[in-house]
């Protein structure tokens, strides 16, 4: 028989705004489709896989998400679906201090009243996201890199099916660890990606890394860890950290040739400074309204980048 239940969120959450940024769906999404049809994705409980189909509720101030699942589930097996649904739809995520905090940044307080309840999404693990950011990086067709995702993980995982289309779910660590990176060309990675794919689910399969630990450490001791991964650069290491399930992320700096870069580089611009001449100190006095919500706090101005490169057209 099939399961439903709700999930809540904490407050202000809105999700539709979430539609607006692609980089949040995968291949087989069209956020178009999501506000009357649900949001569809795959979800992993222990060693087996569910689609579950998910629709908000559409009040910002009390947010929930009715979740509807073709296959029966026990109350463990639901609860274990909802770690997952909470780090993908971000529900646990309080931003309710932030709010009060940076009400009067000059740069921040703005877009925190226009994307009133936006929330991030990520993948259902670590994992997930690096396997989704490995194959993407540096492919600036953004279209033909979720395809490329969407072959690994029909190649290496498992197929379910709704509504007559056949949707895969994401490979675990244990389903990359022995796959020949070779074979990976034919979905469009390099064989220097699939290497790095290999040699990352060797790491999770070994115990070198370890997913709890990864989402529960420091974000620097994150970053750190993460970057001393073959395959993960500054960038996707940054990117990875602003995925978890937890508002706080760091922001090093990351010079090369004397010009700062990555994400820092376009925080210091938002905010009229000189990315390649401010201290340390300067930068975290820039941002100290986003004290212990440094992962949410960007989100927001990256909404605000979206919507007005729209308005422009592009």
């Amino acid at each position: 028989m099939p399961t439903n239940w709700t999930l809540e969120s904490i407050p202000p959450h809105d999700f539709f705004l979430c539609l607006d940024v692609n980089e949040y769906f995968d291949y087989e999404h069209d956020p178009n489709d999501i506000f009357e049809n649900g949001f569809i994705r795959s979800v992993p409980i222990g060693d087996q896989d569910v689609l579950v189909t998910i629709f908000f509720n559409g009040d910002p101030e009390s947010p929930s998400f009715s979740i509807h699942c073709p296959d029966s589930l026990t109350k463990n097996e639901i609860d274990e679906a909802n770690k997952s649904l909470a780090r993908i739809l971000g529900t646990n995520l309080d931003l309710r201090p932030l709010y009060d905090q940076a009400a009067k940044d000059p740069v921040l307080g703005p877009n925190l009243m226009e994307f009133y309840g936006l929330k991030r999404m990520s993948r259902a693990n670590i994992f997930e996201d690096s396997v989704n950011r490995i194959i993407q990086t540096q492919i600036k067709h953004k279209p033909t890199a979720r395809k490329m995702v969407f072959g690994v993980r029909e190649a290496y995982s498992r197929i379910l099916t709704h509504q007559g289309k056949s949707i895969p779910t994401w490979p675990r660590p244990s389903d990359i660890v022995g796959a020949d990176p070779v074979a990976m060309k034919k979905h469009g990675l390099s064989l220097r990606k699939g290497e790095y794919l290999v040699g990352l689910a060797d790491k999770f399969v070994s115990g070198e890394l370890d997913m709890t630990k990864l989402e529960t450490a420091a974000p620097t001791e994150f970053y750190d860890t993460m970057t001393s991964v073959r395959g993960v650069g500054p960038t996707t290491a940054q990117d990875l950290m602003l995925s978890r399930n937890r508002t706080d992320a760091c922001f090093p700096s990351n010079k090369n040739g004397g010009k700062e870069h990555g994400l820092r580089r376009w925080v210091i611009y938002s905010y009229g400074g000189d990315p390649d001449n401010i201290s340390e100190e300067g930068f975290q006095d820039m941002i100290k309204s986003w004290k212990g919500y440094e992962a949410c706090a960007i989100e927001f101005l990256y909404m605000h980048y979206i919507v007005s490169e729209r308005k422009r057209g592009k």
